[in-house]
């Protein structure tokens, strides 16, 4: 499937190391990214691990794959600080606002939908609600009580985690956690409640006369686990063993650990055979948190210029600061790296729009055999570190050095018959397509007409010396993000 490139590599969460991606299906990709628990609005963090794994299906699509890819939306049994007792965080948020929980559920997935399409993530083949599927998560639980994996106390059904790595002895081998580590942790919390032991996990909870959100099951009136839903509508449009399961850093234990346990007792499979994990986001060098006051929103970077930043930014500037630095390392935002990031963006926006335009119109070729090899080892390099872990801030490298090739284009200071017409047609389609549809970066740009009019106004001015009309021009152009560039034998437009 790679024709154009060598082999792809993936950081596999479960092998601890790069692992050769090699699909079930040797043409379909299919792949599951856990999505959020629709309360509130998307913050960053739900930004970096949406792009993180857009960035995936989009390569994936790049290459000649088609994939499969499949997104929850969690809307119920998240309890508070991610635990198995507390109040659901959906119902918290409906008694919070008055309004049914899933009013609640829906506007928030607006939201997110308005937020990801602004971020230019393309919409999974499927979206569903774990809501919608109640009876299969049911009948999950029925099964792994029914193969002894799973007890019931008072209406509540636990997986016994001790009793499961007794026969499959794997239990920690995502996450690196010690089994009998954690046992020996829990056993010194004096309050276990119900559970065997406290690192059991909740597959269905009885709901009290309080709850709102519960449905009758063959242990009573409840709702099902959150580390329960994953593995129902994984299988259920991926099948019992799928090739990639995302998520961020924080869901490898317990909920990704959890989700192995019971597709082993219920298949015999890890449901995935690359699990993948993007790391976390900061501001400041310090974690997100309201308590803070360093916590925004994703409506607020881009609407709302009382953010904690005092400023708004577009929403490519944040994904291209995400790309800046490698999805499995920590990333601390801050206001001038996405000021940074936009600079860096409006450089390569530009020089894709230069490009874009550009006609090959050569009398004679002067063919340079060194500009010729600086082009071709950038796009080679960009793709080796495609392959390697989607390494994306050495692919924004390479593509700057494409990008020093076209500005130097522009000035003269390369002339177009000094490249070959096919190397030519490479570093247009291959620049445009990196940037466009594998990096998934663009740039709302201003009606072609108006473009137009507003150079040919300002060069008027220029020919006529009628400098106050120059100023009074430039002023409008900034005023909608544009700039004037003037050199010896041109003038340009740049975004800005």
């Amino acid at each position: 499937m790679l024709s154009k490139f060598s082999k792809l590599f993936l950081f596999n969460s479960y092998s601890d190391k790069l692992d050769e991606f090699k699909p079930i299906n040797n043409w379909i990709v299919k792949m599951y990214l856990c999505g959020p628990t629709v309360y509130g609005l998307a913050h960053i963090g739900h930004a970096r691990s949406s792009v993180t794994f857009d960035i995936l299906n989009r390569y994936l699509r790049f290459l000649g794959y088609k994939v499969k890819f499949v997104r929850n939306y969690t809307d119920v049994g998240h309890l508070e600080h991610d635990a198995d007792e507390g109040n659901d965080k959906i119902q918290n948020q409906a008694l919070k606002e008055k309004l049914e929980p899933m009013e609640i559920v829906q506007k928030y997935i607006n939201y997110y939908r308005e937020d990801m399409d602004s971020l230019n993530i393309l919409r999974p083949n499927i979206e569903l609600q774990a809501t919608s599927y109640i009876n299969e998560q049911i009948d999950n639980v029925k099964c792994i009580l029914d193969k002894g994996y799973a007890y019931e106390v008072n209406g509540s059904v636990y997986f016994d985690i001790k009793k499961y790595n007794d026969y499959f002895k794997s239990y920690g081998k995502l996450s690196g956690r010690n089994i009998d580590e954690l046992i020996n942790e829990t056993r010194e919390l004096n309050n276990q409640g119900e559970k065997k032991n406290n690192i059991d996990f909740a597959l269905w909870k009885k709901a009290d006369d309080k709850h709102i959100m519960k449905w009758k099951s063959p242990w009573g009136y409840g709702y099902p686990g959150w580390h329960t839903e994953c593995v129902v509508l994984g299988t259920k449009y991926l099948g019992e063993l799928f090739d990639i399961h995302g998520g961020g850093y924080d869901l490898k234990f317990p909920h990704h650990e959890c989700e192995i346990a019971q597709s082993n007792v219920l298949n015999n499979t890890n449901l995935a055979n690359y699990w993948i994990h993007n790391n976390l986001v900061n501001i400041d060098g310090k974690k997100m948190s309201k308590s803070l006051n360093n916590y925004i929103t994703l409506q607020d970077l881009f609407y709302n210029e009382n953010n904690i930043f005092n400023k708004v930014f577009i929403p490519m500037d944040l994904r291209f600061l995400f790309l800046q630095t490698h999805y499995r390392s920590t990333l601390s935002i801050t206001k001038d790296s996405l000021e940074s990031a936009h600079k860096g963006l409006m450089k390569l926006i530009n020089a894709y729009l230069y490009i874009d335009v550009l006609e090959y119109n050569v009398d004679e070729n002067n063919i340079n055999n060194e500009i010729e090899k600086n082009i071709e080892d950038a796009f080679d390099s960009i793709f080796s570190e495609l392959n390697n872990d989607l390494n994306t801030p050495s692919v924004i490298s390479g593509l700057f050095n494409i990008v020093k090739v076209i500005n130097c284009i522009r000035s003269g200071d390369i002339k177009l018959n000094e490249i070959s017409k096919e190397l030519f047609i490479r570093l247009k389609s291959d620049f445009k397509s990196i940037i466009k549809d594998v990096l998934g970066l663009y740039i709302k740009t201003i009606d072609k007409s108006l473009f137009e009019y507003i150079i040919n106004s300002y060069k008027t001015a220029k020919y006529r010396n009628d400098y106050s009309e120059v100023d009074r021009i430039r002023n409008f152009a900034k005023n909608i993000n544009i700039r004037f560039c003037d050199s010896k034998d041109n003038i340009y437009i740049e975004y800005i």
